[in-house]
């Protein structure tokens, strides 16, 4: 059988976490292949062609595939899925939105954010905000499931895999693209960045958040992430938000300021290098999987920090 993998791109350029979910799909020992579904689909293909480990790069292209949505995605999987014996994607908001929809159309389970692949049908997954690790077997036909790209290294290029065009069924009737809206930042994208810096309720506005965390982060060169309550406080816009319902981090370098720690928070940062917290509150949960505490007054010793760099 084959492992296809599901491509994620913004049009031009492939999501770097797509070369993490080759490394992830070489574990079955079996050929690898890559879908790619968009309106102009010609240099996405042949950037995923050349990642070491794809033996095909599949072509579905249409007109609509310029914003697609999760139920015009699933329409051109499912058919092919029955070639395959595991779809899989790197863990993020697309596939959160898509391979759901596959799996529930394919009448299997949907397995997410796996870990690790033990073996073909077993995988270790986090359970309860990542506090928990379980191992679970698959006994489905086909294998649907997102793998954290942070737990994988990125596949090389240098291969010349072939290029099939698939076919691309009509748009269904369902939701519809309406429009998207992004913050235009010179800092680096938060879930590439080797460095991240954090800010969370303890910054008490808007304004002290983007006069606290952002010179240090332009100090360090680093993206700026919150914590959910930062977010929900209005500090920091949703797309900066780190965790459980955010996005998952792992930089070699991450800072905490003012961020209590829940667990939830961890579970998007926890797997990072190197983790550093400033605190006032010594009694705070992120000290317990700090690297580096710093029990003081964010507000006296970032601001130092950021000078002393």
């Amino acid at each position: 059988m084959r492992t296809l993998i599901i491509a994620e791109h913004n049009g031009q350029h492939l999501n770097e976490q797509v070369a993490r979910a080759v490394t992830a799909a070489q574990q079955w020992q079996q050929p690898v292949d890559v879908l790619i579904a968009a309106a102009q689909p010609d240099a996405l293909a042949a950037q995923a062609a050349a990642l070491q480990g794809i033996s095909s790069v599949l072509v579905a292209s249409d007109a609509a595939l310029q914003h697609p949505t999760a139920e015009h995605l699933a329409e051109i999987i499912v058919p092919l899925a029955a070639n395959y014996n595991v779809v899989l994607a790197a863990h993020s908001a697309f596939s959160k939105n898509v391979l759901p929809r596959v799996a529930a159309l394919l009448d299997v389970n949907m397995l997410s954010d796996v870990l690790e692949i033990v073996n073909t049908n077993t995988y270790v997954r986090g359970i309860y905000a990542g506090n928990v690790l379980a191992t679970v077997q698959s006994s489905d036909a086909t294998q649907v499931l997102t793998v954290r790209g942070s737990k994988f290294a990125a596949a090389a290029t240098g291969n010349a895999a072939g290029i099939t065009t698939v076919a691309a069924p009509a748009a269904p009737v369902g939701s519809r693209w309406v429009a998207e809206a992004f913050n235009k930042s010179e800092r680096p994208a938060l879930t590439a960045a080797k460095v991240v810096v954090s800010g969370g309720r303890a910054l008490g506005s808007a304004d002290a958040f983007a006069q606290v965390i952002a010179p240090l982060a332009d100090k360090l060169h680093a993206a700026i992430g919150a914590s959910r309550a930062a977010v929900d406080a209005g500090y920091a816009p949703n797309d900066l938000q780190v965790g459980q319902t955010g996005v998952v981090v792992a930089p070699e370098l991450y800072i905490a300021v003012g961020i209590s720690g829940a667990i939830q928070h961890a579970y998007g940062m926890k797997d990072s290098k190197v983790v550093v917290a400033i605190n006032q509150d010594p009694e705070a949960q992120i000290f317990k999987i700090a690297d580096y505490g710093l029990v003081a007054d964010l507000f006296e010793v970032v601001p130092q920090l950021t000078a002393a760099l």
